[in-house]
């Protein structure tokens, strides 16, 4: 509560602008209301996140490990961003809700989890109307039976949750830092050394987590084949209200992709980048603020987020009159050979950079055919030199999952310096860029930029595209484009 008074947000929950009611009405409306419970049931998930918490037992043993969600973020005054449930805590409770913590307490054997959570607004008092956490104005909270039946948690009342907290015994308590204020206030760090900017015990309970999350169970790769069937259908809406012969706002269509985002998913993944023309070899344009124009390309990155925070994360670039010149089809089968290069050699036990390696050679020898690269291509590899990447800039692939940049905490040799393993799921997506600026590329080639990404899944024997449902072959994109066009637009369904 003092954090919120600290923003300047009453204790009590009103805002500024609420009136002062008579007592009349307030009499009135504490009286006459109906009780429901919820039809809750155990989600079908729920043993998954129960051995994830097990397995996050098992390394900390006899130790309290405190992992919150965080709050909502304002946005602006009183008005805050729709919230997103902190991804390590998700990944551990199932829990979308605002405000909780899950505390993990050593019981001899392993640990008891309790989930701290903010229950429904009770009609003992007015909060249920008068408070913008009251359920008249937020909707129908769980209350602690409830979340518990749904979640396989025990829970207990947020407002217990500063005394359990006081209870942690220093130099055996572990804080997932960062996300919740009050949290990070109460568990004061224990020791003086510091990693990347927080206490190093608590930087080991960070990478405990993103590690445990680089193998995906059965049920995660099933959220992640639905969140990338969801962008299949939303890059399909896109293409059906692209024309060919006009220009349209590139925020026109990032709009079209966010309907189906919040209709079939919870979200976007990530700001969608819609570049057409030059604003395509802007690796993170988000701005949008352009326009396709015929005879130019268009680069869409965008992914939806599954209603479980599931996301997927997809690449693709499209003719706008429907057909590559022969000098964007020469750039666009130069990135999708070093793609289906990079895809060939997954599998257990690769390494991670090798991946990467695999593309890049594609893409400096595509530049050296290009006339482009100032040395041999040998040279160009040469770790000691990368001239290549002046025209591919960024890294190939990147773990995917609960977060776009899923596992982000896990260590170099275990994540960039370390091998795939059966279960990983990994982006793919080399790129070639050529800013409008550069005077060492020719003229025809400036402001022409080709990614293509898929996500892989890491099987016993090789890998899987799970976005194989998008053509990636430039003719096949054409195909493509001209059946979308000629079905014609429509609405999510």
């Amino acid at each position: 509560m003092a954090e919120e008074r600290a923003q300047g947000k009453p204790a009590d929950g009103t805002e500024s602008h609420d009136p002062d009611f008579p007592e009349a009405f307030l009499a009135f409306m504490r009286q006459g209301w109906r009780d429901t419970e919820l039809p809750v049931g155990p989600r079908p998930e729920v043993p998954n996140h129960a051995k994830r918490r097990a397995a996050l037992s098992a390394a900390f043993p006899g130790e309290t490990l405190v992992i919150p969600t965080g709050g909502e973020k304002v946005r602006a005054n009183d008005t805050d961003h729709p919230f997103r449930p902190g991804s390590d805590f998700a990944y551990l409770t199932g829990d979308l809700d605002p405000d909780s913590v899950l505390v993990l307490r050593p019981n001899g054997s392993g640990h008891d989890a309790v989930l701290y959570m903010r229950p429904r607004s009770s009609r003992v008092t007015d909060e249920f109307f008068r408070s913008r956490n009251g359920e008249l104005w937020v909707g129908r909270r769980h209350t602690l039976s409830e979340k518990s039946t749904e979640l396989g948690l025990p829970t207990a009342d947020l407002t217990e949750l500063e005394g359990a907290l006081a209870d942690c015994a220093p130099g055996r308590t572990r804080v997932l830092r960062g996300f919740d204020a009050r949290v990070d206030a109460a568990v004061r760090p224990y020791d003086g050394a510091r990693a990347e900017g927080q206490p190093a015990r608590d930087r080991e309970l960070a990478i405990a987590i993103s590690e445990l999350k680089l193998v995906k169970d059965e049920w995660e790769i099933a959220q992640l084949q639905e969140a990338c069937d969801a962008t299949v259908r939303g890059f399909e809406d896109v293409a059906r209200a692209l024309p060919a012969d006009r220009r349209v706002s590139e925020r026109l269509l990032e709009g079209i992709f966010a309907l189906r985002a919040r209709h079939d998913g919870n979200d976007v993944g990530y700001g969608s980048i819609v570049g057409a023309g030059e604003h395509a070899t802007i690796l993170h344009w988000v701005h949008n603020h352009g326009a396709t124009r015929p005879g130019e390309l268009l680069l869409m990155d965008m992914g939806v987020e599954n209603r479980n925070l599931y996301t997927a994360d997809v690449t693709r670039v499209l003719p706008v009159d429907g057909r590559f010149t022969p000098l964007q089809r020469q750039v666009y089968d130069a990135v999708h050979t070093a793609q289906q290069a990079a895809i060939d050699i997954i599998r257990p036990g690769v390494a991670f950079k090798d991946v990467h390696l695999t593309a890049m050679r594609v893409l400096a020898e595509a530049l050296k055919d290009l006339g482009l690269l100032p040395v041999s291509v040998d040279e160009a590899m040469d770790p000691a030199s990368t001239v290549y990447r002046r025209w591919t800039l960024h890294g190939t692939s990147h773990m995917l999952g609960i977060d776009v940049h899923d596992c982000a905490n896990a260590r170099k040799e275990n994540y960039r310096d370390g091998a795939l393993g059966e279960g990983y799921v990994l982006t793919v997506e080399p790129g070639l860029y050529f800013q409008p600026e550069d005077e060492l590329v020719p003229e025809e080639l400036r402001g022409i930029g080709v990614r293509i990404e898929d996500d892989i899944l890491v099987t016993a024997t090789g890998s899987v595209n799970l976005s194989a449902g998008l053509p990636r072959r430039s003719d096949e994109v054409e195909t493509w484009l001209a059946e979308q066009r000629e079905a014609g637009p429509r609405l999510p369904g």
